[in-house]
């Protein structure tokens, strides 16, 4: 029997598969071939879509036809199309989708479904679609119980969790699958379903409390979401009662064993365990002389009887730094940490870096890690929670970010995407608010990860229109237009009213909203301008700085060693510059920085308009929460600006040459 398709509760919001986006299948003749779980889920998801539009589906050729659509399993080519691939034509009056898996014709039909009408016209040779990346990964930082300081969802900007309400699971899972559907729609196709800071509660989802996850499995098996587990390293001793965690312990080793062993009773499909250690004082192997390499390999061991996968987060650095020692560069920390221990870690290990050496600012290089490890399996991890771009409270499309991060080549010549083996993986930015992303506009940092996964060097602009033209299938031209151009130039414009060239950080502590030009200037996390009368910048030159530019082959090291060929809007990453430096722009440092901020809040006001005049156009409940939050977007970079501006005033002595007032 088909799968019904999910119903969302009351005044939750279609995001990008709102009825009318299926107007196209709905409306025809289709012919479904084959069998299997997610040949129901298709077979469901178009008889939902002809019962609205007046269509009909047919099952495995029970009459002759003709179909303007025919969606099957075939048998040709599983080496090419693998379980995710599919093949796509429209030939004699029919348009075809054939795969070898239930994934790939599940992925095929929503490939229809982007397409629209022009799915139906003209005529089109067989196209072959694969996904570049074979995990598309989502990190949930979802805690069972409230966290006292990060609530139900740390770093979540869009209410409480989807999985876990008041200590325990939700008992309600239509909406999860409902999520399920989404993801799937855009290729995303593994979730880990709780924080990588693993407190009590969640610890124990590993053990006695898996039944739980297995739940949120089955729902969202469907959709082909596979379902991770987050686990703290020290499990053996906070679940199991032994007296130690040492990865090379033999009863350590059989406790894990046993403990994996059960968990894929539950879930045999399950994907395998994330774990951030040593980080930021969650437990590792170092407390037992041991290295990354020999703890990742423990946990790989455990899961590699099933095919499971442990993703080993490489966020590991100094959290209690000297800020007065100008030596210790939390930017080096992964990479002095894990090259060493290349060609260590297991098969079935793949080490998550984050893109940037950091920790997902406006504007950060690559991470020099991605692409010194050659023997190792790497994931590539992003932060669609827009943490420190705005925290969904203000539009900051960040489409054009990744894709310059996926694109960049590295000394082997390899762009991001393609060394990024293990996979694509991001922190989610989904709760259980209405919108789903709090912010409307936030679906389309979702919805883009997710096509950006599936193919790294797709054109950003084009994956935007494909949200739009989802999400508002019946937009006018005008429409149309008007959320693109809000969105496209978004994350430039929040770049320009918040940190400069590259430095980052200038957040409120803590909750990382707001301007704080010395929020974190004197802390022990490592973040630094060191601004004085002088300058401004962090000298990570080999020459005379920390040595970070040493760490990029070529010809990055080179490029960046020097203030005069590093790049404008990574100078002061790289670079402590006087403030009369003139940029490649022509500009000084100074005026760089009072003309982006001025810049960057007439901008939002701009888009602010744009918005306004959409009114009439769009849901009258989803137009009133984006023109609530761009009311405090402006607020915000009105703030942003005069801080900023304010404070290197008074740090330089230097105006403003255009003579605006400067607070």
């Amino acid at each position: 029997m088909p799968l019904p398709v999910p119903v969302l509760p009351e005044g939750v919001d279609p995001a990008w598969l709102p009825p009318a986006a299926l107007r196209a299948v709905g409306s025809r003749r289709t012919l479904i071939r084959g069998s299997g779980p997610l040949v129901e889920t298709v077979h469901g998801e178009v008889a939902e879509a002809c019962r609205r539009f007046g269509g009909r589906v047919v099952r495995d050729a029970s009459d002759d036809g003709p179909y303007d659509l025919a969606l099957g399993l075939g048998t040709e080519g599983p080496e090419l199309l693998g379980e995710e691939g599919f093949t796509f034509a429209c030939e004699g009056g029919t348009t075809t989708v054939t795969a070898c898996g239930g994934r790939g014709l599940l992925y095929g039909l929503f490939h229809v479904v982007r397409l629209g009408e022009a799915a139906f016209s003209g005529e089109r040779s067989p196209q072959t679609h694969r996904p570049a990346l074979a995990l598309r990964m989502l990190d949930h930082w979802d805690n069972v119980a409230v966290h006292p300081v990060m609530g139900q969802v740390e770093r979540g900007y869009a209410g409480g969790s989807l999985f876990w309400e008041d200590g325990r699971a939700r008992g309600d899972l239509e909406r999860v699958r409902a999520y399920g559907r989404l993801l799937a729609a855009c290729g995303i196709n593994a979730i880990s379903v709780n924080n990588v800071n693993v407190h009590a509660a969640e610890a124990r989802l590993l053990t006695d409390r898996i039944g739980e996850v297995a739940d949120i499995a089955d729902a969202l098996r469907p959709y082909g979401i596979r379902t991770h587990l987050s686990v703290s390293f020290a499990a053996p001793i906070t679940l199991g009662g032994l007296s130690t965690a040492d990865p090379l312990d033999e009863v350590v080793r059989g406790w894990w064993a046993e403990a994996t062993r059960r968990v894929y009773e539950a879930i045999p499909d399950f994907g395998g365990y994330v774990v951030k250690a040593d980080s930021e004082g969650q437990p590792g192997p170092f407390a037992y002389g041991r290295s990354h390499s020999e703890g990742a390999n423990l946990l790989a061991a455990a899961v590699e009887p099933f095919g499971g996968t442990v993703h080993w987060r490489a966020f590991v650095y100094d959290h209690r730094q000297d800020w007065r020692d100008r030596a210790t560069d939390r930017a080096r920390a992964a990479y002095d940490h894990f090259v060493p221990l290349d060609g260590e870690f297991a098969a079935g290990a793949v080490l998550q870096v984050k893109h940037g050496p950091m920790d997902f600012q406006v504007r950060e290089p690559v991470s020099p890690l991605i692409g010194a490890m050659p023997r190792t399996r790497l994931a590539v991890e992003l932060q669609v929670t827009q943490e420190y771009t705005g925290q969904q409270r203000h539009v900051c499309w960040l489409g054009p970010m990744w894709s310059e991060v996926l694109r960049f080549r590295q000394e082997r010549g390899l762009p991001v995407g393609e060394v990024a083996r293990g996979g694509l993986v991001a922190v989610s930015n989904v709760g259980d608010d209405p919108f789903w992303t709090g912010h409307p506009l936030a679906q389309a940092n979702l919805y883009t990860f997710g096509r950006l996964a599936w193919q790294p060097d797709a054109e950003p602009g084009e994956v935007l229109d494909e949200w739009i033209g989802l999400t508002y299938p019946e937009a006018s031209e005008r429409l149309s237009a008007g959320l693109h151009s809000v969105l496209d130039g978004s994350w430039r414009t929040y770049e320009k009213y918040t940190a400069p060239l590259g430095v980052g950080f200038m957040v409120q502590p803590g909750h990382h909203y707001g301007p704080s030009v010395d929020g974190y200037e004197y802390s022990p996390w490592g973040t630094y301008h060191f601004a004085d009368r002088d300058g401004i910048g962090v000298d990570r030159s080999v020459a005379s700085g920390t040595g970070f530019a040493g760490q990029y082959g070529a010809p990055w090291a080179g490029l960046y060693e020097s203030p005069d060929t590093c790049p404008d809007e990574l100078l002061l990453f790289f670079h402590h510059v006087p403030y009369g430096h003139v940029l490649k722009s022509g500009k000084t440092v100074i005026q760089h920085i009072y003309d982006t901020h001025f810049e960057g809040v007439e901008e939002v006001g701009q888009a602010r308009s744009v918005w306004a005049s959409l009114a009439g156009l769009v849901d009258p409940a989803r137009h009133a929460r984006v023109a609530e939050r761009y009311e405090e977007q402006l607020c915000g970079a009105r703030e942003w600006r005069d801080q900023i501006n304010s404070y290197f005033l008074r740090k330089s002595g230097v105006p403003d040459s255009r003579g605006r007032r400067i607070h």
